[in-house]
């Protein structure tokens, strides 16, 4: 599936990763400030911030691995919805050409080469919202110069305001067509920001702070990122090739304080993570035209490499000022994956897509402080692959994909032996032993369906998907160490539907229903539940259990878009996001989100443009995301137990208040943009 660009930016959208939700059963939101990547559900996963889903733009990856956030990190805040051309939209590990974080699912995104006019635009909103943008286009040699800025700002609805600030830049040069050319990209991306993180819900409902609160005004991040990447792409009598180069560098800091005072009662539990990296890469590939048994077929070779240079620390602070040191790490990380994939079109309603994918990772891990988490580890994983495709009749198909898919975990992980402390400020201090994961997992998927477009003007799909995990295992960043899972599996539906009975008029509605459990039983959790026995606010939520936290059962999705070219538009669009367990032993739900935006808008013949964007239009009362886990502040019964002395078990403490944990979505707001060309 692919979407047009136009087709985006006729979403009314609060932030610029939410264009992706023209995926079907793709929810995108947010739970902290401005600059921070997105949170990312698809397919009954809490995809966190793009653990198997993975992004590309350009050709370039966006998923960070070894991340001081979480695996899979993919800030998309940079990103300018305009200068887009296309999403390509895949899903499942069933592609011989996707690798690392691509289990769920995979996009990318393919930037516009030139335009027909320069381009300027400014938007004003409620909660200080501002945006400036310009674009434009000229011809240089044989090619086109595409050059595009913008600058924003942004408060929110929040007491301690998001204070977002940010400036962004990309200038692209262009020879020829993607088939037959190249092109040369330059990036460059700043942001500051403060956050409002998720609050306990017991801090609302008992008037200690406010909806839009917050428990440390001194959360919040800075980011900067700059890229350059070439691409090319040719094709001549025995097929086609492509190629590109990329290298990127970006750096993070955040601080941010999910527990409050759980591990620290009087100085809190704020700290900072801090990545610093330079990735580079290329990828190439080769499909040469050919025939089978007198039947057409095309066979695709390709390589893709990455390296990653990082820089990583976590540190305890107290309103971001430095306390003590939890770990800091120097990562090198390479890998390599080759892969083939042979199409044969058997018949005129027969294609069979046969595939093998091969990869291999490298890491190193220099661990600063504790050199017993320092070490070398490598790993290889084969995946196989395979689609069928039986159509079209009546301009209807079938198809059928299954295969083997992988994602990476944190490469220290793979290295870790004991848990950090801070050996500076507890020089005699115990070491606890733990396991390392492994750096890669294997995942496997089988998805069947039928797409038709057999009533005219309607497209519509609907399959069923399988996908298993061998182990959800993930490195904690807020911690420090590693968290290893059981193996998941996941199945359910997806229908998704395209109306368009005139060129004035397009409707759409996707609906995605989804089950997600562990397999087998977590002996730890039993361990732990019981050792909380006698303290309900503590082991309420802790039993053990197969749910997996966070994993939506049901998401929709619903628009009308009304307008031509020139004169009035108008959209309107529904998101859902259904109710999810948030503790593994279902004590604990998320409610329902669900959430309208519109706009309305007239384009003049001139092409000037004056838009209006509704952003929970209804006002409805929801949370971004909820969490459910162990925390403490200072008005809990439980912290006087445990602090200055301590009354209860160790087990307890370290647990905390099991409560909701919520950001909530922000109320109505309104943007007006007025967009001129010249």
């Amino acid at each position: 599936m692919t979407a047009t660009g136009v087709e985006l930016n006729a979403r009314p959208v609060t932030r610029p990763g939410e264009i992706l939700e023209a995926a079907p059963g793709l929810i995108v939101t947010q739970h902290s400030g401005e600059g921070k990547a997105n949170q990312y559900f698809l397919r009954g996963y809490n995809l966190d911030h793009g653990t198997d889903m993975a992004i590309w733009v350009d050709d370039v990856p966006i998923n960070l691995r070894t991340h001081a956030h979480g695996q899979g990190y993919s800030d998309l805040n940079w990103l300018m919805p305009e200068t887009v051309n296309t999403l390509e939209i895949r899903k499942g590990p069933y592609f011989a050409d996707e690798g690392d974080f691509a289990s769920a699912g995979n996009l990318h995104i393919g930037l516009i080469d030139s335009v027909s006019s320069n381009v300027a635009e400014m938007t004003v909103g409620s909660f200080g919202y501002e945006r400036i943008f310009g674009m434009g286009s000229a011809r240089v040699g044989d090619g086109n110069l595409l050059f595009a800025g913008e600058a924003g700002a942004y408060n929110g609805p929040w007491v301690n305001p998001d204070d977002m600030r940010k400036i962004n830049g990309l200038l692209r040069y262009t020879e020829g067509t993607a088939s037959d050319g190249f092109s040369v990209t330059g990036m460059a991306y700043s942001n500051r920001w403060n956050s409002t993180d998720q609050v306990p819900l017991r801090a609302i409902t008992s008037g200690q702070i406010g909806l839009y609160g917050e428990e440390d005004p001194t959360d919040g991040g800075n980011t900067d990122r700059f890229a350059l990447s070439a691409r090319m792409a040719g094709t001549d009598d025995a097929g086609s090739w492509k190629a590109n180069a990329y290298v990127v560098k970006s750096e993070l800091d955040l601080f941010n304080d999910f527990t409050y005072f759980l591990s620290n009662p009087t100085q809190g539990d704020q700290f900072h993570q801090h990545d610093d990296r330079v990735m580079t890469g290329a990828n190439a590939s080769r499909t040469l035209n050919g025939a089978f048994a007198g039947r057409p077929m095309e066979t695709t070779f390709g390589v893709q490499t990455r390296y990653d240079d990082i820089d990583l620390g976590l540190t305890d602070t107290y309103q971001r000022a430095f306390l003590s040191n939890v770990r800091s790490d120097k990562v090198g990380e390479g890998s390599v994956g080759v892969y083939i994939q042979n199409t044969v079109h058997w018949i005129g309603w027969l294609r069979t897509i046969v595939g093998w994918r091969g990869d291999y990772y490298d890491a190193s891990v220099d661990s600063l402080f504790d050199a017993n988490n320092s070490g070398k580890v490598s790993a290889g994983i084969s995946s196989p692959k395979f689609s069928l495709v039986l159509g079209p009749f009546d301009k209807t198909e079938f198809f059928l994909g299954a295969g083997y898919g992988m994602h990476s975990n944190d490469a220290r992980g793979a290295t870790i032996t004991e848990e950090p402390v801070d050996r500076v400020q507890n020089p005699g201090a115990a070491s606890i032993p733990l396991g390392a994961s492994p750096l890669l997992v294997q995942t496997k998927g089988a998805e069947v369906g039928i797409r038709s477009k057999i009533i005219p003007g309607l497209d519509s799909s609907v399959s069923l998907f399988m996908l298993d995990q061998a182990s959800e295992i993930v490195f904690e960043g807020d911690a420090g160490d590693t968290s290893a899972s059981r193996p998941s599996r996941r199945y359910g539906v997806e229908w998704t539907n395209t109306y368009q009975p005139a060129s004035w008029l397009t409707l759409d509605g996707d609906l995605a229903v989804s089950h997600a459990r562990f397999v087998g039983f977590d002996s730890a959790q039993a361990d732990l539940y019981a050792s909380l026995a006698g303290y309900p606010q503590a082991q309420i939520g802790n039993a053990p259990g197969n749910y997996i936290p966070n994993a939506p059962e049901i998401v929709a999705s619903a628009g009308i878009t009304i307008g031509e070219k020139i004169g009035w538009f108008e959209t309107l669009r529904w998101r859902y996001l259904g109710a999810s367990p948030l503790t593994e032993d279902n004590a604990f739900r998320s409610s329902a989100t669900s959430v309208f935006n519109g706009s309305i808008g007239y384009r003049f013949e001139n092409g000037w443009r004056i838009q209006l964007d509704a952003l929970n239009l209804f006002d409805a009362s929801a949370d971004q995301i909820t969490y459910a886990y162990g925390s403490l502040i200072k008005t809990d019964s439980l912290y006087n137990l445990c602090y200055p002395v301590q009354r209860a078990p160790t087990a307890v403490c370290q647990t905390g208040v099991m409560d909701y944990v919520l950001h909530p979505i922000e109320p109505l707001a309104v943007r007006l943009t007025v967009a001129g060309v010249f």
